[in-house]
C-alpha cells in the first residue's frame, strides 16, 4: 500500500464541514420552479370496504384516485421462498383499506398547506370489517383475512428441524419461557421525502429521494409504471438517517412519479413525523415460545423455538416481509455451539403498516430471545450467567466456524470479548454492592448479552431467497484527474456512515493521495455503478474493497507509466507516498497523469489504453458475508415503587476486523446503542383493539435523548476477516442488537430476589409496576 497508516486512522469526517455550516442539500431543501406539494387522504380505520371517496367537483381536478392511475401496477414484493404468498401493494388503496393510515387519494397545490386544506374536504364513505391487530390471534383458522386469495393471514412459514428429541433426553435441566418484543417506529431525524419531475428534452422521470438504494428503487419504480429503466433517474441527496426504512418503495413516490409525468410539473412529498408514526417505518414486534435443553453445568445441548412476527398489511418492494421471521431460524442459535435445534417461523399479516427493516434486522429480537435462555438456564443450574455463556461460546481455536444453521463465522475469539466487558463493568464489586443494598431503596442489576452480526451478505446467501435484490460483484468507478486528484463513484448510499471520509481512506491507503483531494461520489443512478445499495452493514466491506480494486488498476497502470518517465526497470518501480518511486529517483501522480492526458507524446510504447480511468468490481473470496460480534455489559437501578430504570454504566466491547476509522465505527456503536436502549426500555408503537395506533406524536411516542442514554464506554478488538480487503468487517449495525437482552437480564437480575421476571420490552415504569403488583399478589 502506498499509504497504510491512514488505514485505522481517526480522520475527521469531510461530511461534517457542510453539515455543520448548514450547507446539506436535503429534499425539504429542493426548490424546482413550478413545484407543486402533495399531502395525502389517509384511511381513518384499519380494514374496510371502501364504497366511495367522495371529492367536491371544484377540486376534483386536483385530486387523484386509484382509478385516475390507469397503467399504474401494484407494487409487488416477490420471492421464490417455497410457500411464500405474494401482497399487490397498490398506490392509492382502490377496493380495500388494510391498515390505519393507508393513502387513498393525493391532494397537489402550491404548498403543503393547501394540498392539507385539500384532503380536508376529502371523504371516505366505507363498511368497516373486523381489524386484526395481535399476530397470533391472526393466524388463529376462522378469522378475518388481511389478503382473501391467500386462504389466511401468513406470508411464510419457516421450518428449521434438527435433532431435538435425542439431544434433550438427557437434560438435566428444561426452561420453557414466552417472550415479546413490541413493535417499534423507527424514527429517523428526517422523514421520508421525494420529488418528482419530468425531464422532457432527455425524455426521462427524476425522482429524488431519501433512499438508501438508488439503483433498487429505480428498478421498482420503472416496473410500476412501466417504463423503461432508462428512462427513470434516482438520485439521492444528503441523507438524514435512513435504518432500513429508506431503502424500499414507496406508494408515495409512486403517486408523485406519475402525477409529474402527467402533469409536466415537479411534485415533491415530504412526510411529517405525524405521518410517519401513524402509517409508517413499523418494525421488529417479535413473539417467542422457547423451550431450552441443558446439562447440570448449563451446557446448552438443545433449543426448540416457535417465533411469530407481525409483517403488517404488505411486503414492500423488494422485500420485507418475512426478512425478520425467516432469519430468525437461522441466527437464532448466535454465537453458541450446540447440537439440537428447531425453531418454526411465521411471518403474519394484520391489520397494521408493513413492517420494514430496522437496524440489526431480526438481530435484536433474537438476541433478546437467545441471552434471555441462557440466563435462565444459569439461574436453573446456579451459576453465574457469564460462565454459562463461557461454556457455551464457539472458541477461538474452532475459527472459521460453521454453527449449527451453517453459518460461516470467520473469524473472533467470543469468550474474550465476554471476559473483557465483564471485567470492564466490574462484576465483582456489583454482586458486592448488592449485597449492601442501596440507601434509596433501588435494587441494582447487572445483565450481558453477547451477539454476532451477519454483514455484507453475498450471493451464496441471497439468491436463494429469490427475490429482486441479489447482491454480486460490487462496482467501483474511479478516475486519476489531469490535477492528480482522484474521482471515485460508488453505487451505494451514505446517510450517516461517513463514507465520504472513510472511501476517501481506502483509496488513499492504496494511491497514497492525500483524502482531502478524493471526491466521492454516490447516490445518483446515471453517475454512480450498479449497486443494490447500503443495507445489511455491507458498504465497508463490499464498497471500500470495490474502491481499492479500482485504485490498484489505476496503480498499476500509473507505476508503468512512471517508470518509463524515470527511465527504470519495471520491477524496480513502486507506488510510495502518492509517487512512483525507483532508486533514488521518483514522479508524482500529478506529473503521470498531467502525462496522459496532457503530453501523451511522453507515453511508453504498449500504454494500457484504458488509462487512468477504471470501473473495477469486487466480492469477497467467501461471499457469506462477514461475522462481526460484541459483547455487552449494562448496570441498572431499578426503582421498585415508581418502576424507574436508570442505565448506571454501560460497556461495549466489539470486535469488527480491521478498523478503517475507529472514531467512525465508534459513532455508528454510540448510535446504535442508543436505539437499542430505546428498544429496551422507551419504545412501543401499540394498537388498540380497532386497529388505531395510540402513539402517533412524539409526546406519546419516546425516544431515548441525552438525559436517558449514559456514557457508554466502548472497548475494541480488532480480528481481521480472512476473506475480505484489509480484513474489515461490517458492523453498522451492531450497537443496537445487544441493549435490549443486556438490560432486561439487568432488570431480572435486580429483581429476581422479589419473584420478578419481564419478559417483553419495552420495559416501562407501567409494565414494571404490572410485574412487581402481580408478584406481590402471589
Amino acid at each position: 500500500m502506498a499509504n497504510p497508516s491512514i488505514i485505522g486512522a481517526r480522520l475527521l469526517r469531510k461530511e461534517d464541514d457542510r453539515y455543520m455550516r448548514g450547507r446539506g442539500k436535503f429534499v425539504g431543501d429542493i426548490a424546482l420552479v413550478g413545484m407543486l406539494e402533495a399531502a395525502f387522504v389517509r384511511s381513518p380505520v384499519a380494514h374496510a370496504r371502501i364504497r366511495a371517496v367522495v371529492i367536491p367537483a371544484e377540486i376534483r381536478d386536483r385530486v387523484t384516485i386509484a382509478a385516475d392511475m390507469t397503467g399504474v401496477k401494484a407494487i409487488r414484493a416477490v420471492s421464490g421462498l417455497p410457500g411464500f404468498k405474494v401482497s399487490e401493494q397498490p398506490a392509492l388503496a382502490a377496493d380495500k383499506i388494510r391498515f390505519t393510515g393507508e393513502p387513498v387519494a393525493m391532494c397537489l397545490a402550491a404548498t403543503r398547506a393547501e394540498a392539507e386544506d385539500l384532503a380536508a374536504k376529502v371523504t371516505l364513505e366505507l363498511d368497516e370489517l373486523p381489524p386484526l391487530t395481535d399476530m397470533l390471534d391472526a393466524r388463529r383458522p376462522g378469522v378475518a383475512l388481511v389478503h382473501e386469495p391467500w386462504g389466511d393471514n401468513i406470508f411464510l412459514e419457516t421450518l428449521v428441524d434438527g435433532d431435538i428429541a435425542a439431544r434433550a433426553a438427557g437434560a438435566a435441566v428444561v426452561v420453557r419461557k414466552t417472550l415479546r418484543m413490541a413493535r417499534q417506529c423507527m424514527a429517523p431525524l428526517e422523514g421520508k421525502g421525494a420529488v418528482a419531475e419530468w425531464d422532457g428534452r432527455l425524455g426521462q422521470l427524476v425522482l429524488q429521494t431519501a433512499t438508501q438504494m438508488p439503483h433498487i428503487v429505480r428498478t421498482g419504480l420503472a416496473g410500476v409504471l412501466g417504463l423503461d429503466e432508462a428512462r427513470v433517474r434516482v438520485v439521492a441527496p444528503d441523507v438524514g438517517g435512513g435504518f432500513g426504512w429508506k431503502g424500499l418503495l414507496q406508494p408515495e413516490e409512486v403517486c408523485i412519479s406519475w402525477a409529474a409525468m402527467r402533469l409536466g410539473r415537479p411534485i415533491r412529498y415530504l412526510e411529517d413525523r405525524r405521518e410517519h408514526l401513524l402509517a409508517a417505518a413499523n418494525a421488529r414486534e417479535h413473539h417467542y415460545a422457547l423451550t431450552a435443553y441443558a446439562d447440570a453445568e448449563g451446557r446448552l445441548l438443545a433449543l426448540d423455538c416457535e417465533a411469530s412476527v407481525d409483517a403488517g398489511a404488505y411486503s414492500i418492494y423488494p422485500f420485507s416481509a418475512c426478512l425478520e421471521a425467516a432469519q430468525v431460524g437461522s441466527i437464532l442459535p448466535g454465537p453458541y455451539d450446540f447440537k439440537g435445534y428447531r425453531c418454526r417461523t411465521f411471518s403474519v399479516a394484520t391489520n397494521k403498516p408493513p413492517i420494514v427493516p430496522y437496524r440489526g434486522v431480526a438481530r435484536a429480537g433474537v438476541c433478546f430471545a437467545m441471552e434471555f435462555m441462557i440466563d435462565a438456564i444459569a439461574h436453573a443450574v446456579g451459576r453465574e450467567p457469564y460462565a454459562v455463556r463461557l461454556a457455551n461460546l464457539v472458541r477461538p481455536e474452532q475459527m472459521p466456524f460453521d454453527n449449527i444453521t451453517k453459518k460461516h463465522f470467520d473469524s473472533g475469539d467470543y469468550p474474550t470479548a465476554l471476559r473483557k466487558a465483564v471485567d470492564a463493568i466490574g462484576l465483582d464489586a456489583v454482586r458486592a454492592r448488592q449485597k449492601r443494598g442501596e440507601p434509596d431503596g433501588r435494587r441494582i442489576g447487572l445483565g450481558v448479552s453477547i451477539f454476532t452480526e451477519q454483514a455484507a451478505h453475498g450471493t451464496a446467501v441471497y439468491y436463494g431467497w429469490g427475490i429482486p435484490m441479489v447482491p454480486g460483484h460490487e462496482q467501483a468507478w474511479a478516475r486519476l484527474t489531469p490535477d492528480g486528484g482522484l474521482e471515485v463513484r460508488v453505487g451505494v448510499q451514505s446517510h450517516g456512515q461517513s463514507m465520504e471520509t472513510t472511501l476517501a481512506q481506502v483509496a488513499s491507503a492504496v494511491l497514497g493521495i492525500d483524502p482531502a483531494r478524493i471526491h466521492i461520489v454516490h447516490g445518483d443512478t446515471a453517475l454512480s455503478p450498479y449497486s443494490t445499495g447500503t443495507w445489511g452493514s455491507r458498504s465497508m466491506v463490499m464498497a471500500g474493497g470495490a474502491v481499492a480494486s479500482a485504485c490498484r488498476i489505476i496503480a498499476e497502470r500509473a507505476r508503468r507509466i512512471g517508470a518509463h518517465l524515470l527511465q527504470a526497470p519495471l520491477d524496480e518501480a513502486r507506488l510510495e507516498g502518492g509517487a512512483v518511486v525507483a532508486g533514488a529517483g521518483s514522479v508524482p501522480l500529478t506529473e503521470i497523469a498531467r502525462t496522459w492526458y496532457l503530453r501523451p507524446q511522453n507515453l511508453p510504447a504498449g500504454v494500457d489504453q484504458g488509462g487512468l480511468e477504471v470501473t473495477a468490481g469486487y466480492k469477497p473470496r467467501n461471499d457469506q458475508g462477514t461475522f462481526s460480534y460484541a459483547a455487552h455489559a449494562a448496570v441498572v437501578a431499578v426503582d421498585p415503587a415508581t418502576g424507574a430504570v436508570e442505565i448506571l454504566d454501560y460497556v461495549v466491547v466489539e470486535d469488527g476486523g480491521t478498523l478503517v476509522n475507529p472514531m467512525v465505527v465508534e459513532g455508528q456503536v454510540f448510535g446504535g446503542a442508543a436505539q437499542g436502549i430505546g428498544t429496551a426500555l422507551y419504545e412501543e408503537m401499540p394498537y388498540d383493539a380497532n386497529g388505531q395506533p395510540l402513539a402517533t406524536t412524539l409526546a406519546d411516542y419516546t425516544l431515548p435523548g441525552t438525559t436517558e442514554v449514559p456514557d457508554i464506554r466502548i472497548l475494541h478488538m480488532h480480528t481481521p476477516s480472512p476473506y475480505t480487503e484489509f480484513g474489515v468487517k461490517g458492523l453498522g449495525e451492531g450497537g443496537a442488537i445487544g441493549p435490549p437482552a443486556a438490560i432486561v437480564n439487568a432488570i431480572n437480575d435486580a429483581l429476581r430476589p422479589l419473584g420478578i421476571e419481564v419478559t417483553e420490552t419495552p420495559v416501562n415504569p407501567r409494565r414494571l409496576r404490572a410485574a412487581i403488583a402481580a408478584a406481590g399478589r402471589a
